[in-house]
């Protein structure tokens, strides 16, 4: 997936275990659990608040986009050129 999720970094930094946060956050502990292994398909940005109110710290610091490694060799820009000749009538 994409986006990467550090906050058991943050949680290393803060001296703080999953049950504390998961107490102090209001979510269960298997909840916080899915999200903080990269489980989790959405987060509310309520417990996004939440978490980075009782960790002290920005969305930013837990949350990161990588690229996916999906081994095509077209570059992110070519594909983007290519989409937008079709959308504006194809051929030039």
């Amino acid at each position: 997936m994409p986006i990467a999720v550090d906050i058991d970094v943050m949680l290393a930094k803060r001296k703080m275990s999953v049950g504390e946060l998961a107490d102090r956050v209001g979510i269960t502990p298997a909840n916080l659990a899915v999200l903080k292994n990269g489980r989790a398909k959405a987060v509310r940005f309520t417990t996004l608040a939440a978490l980075c109110e009782v960790l002290q710290c920005q969305p930013g610091d837990l949350l990161r986009w990588e690229p996916e490694n999906t081994g095509n060799t077209e570059t992110a820009e070519n594909a983007e050129t290519a989409a937008g000749g079709a959308a504006h009538g194809g051929h030039r």
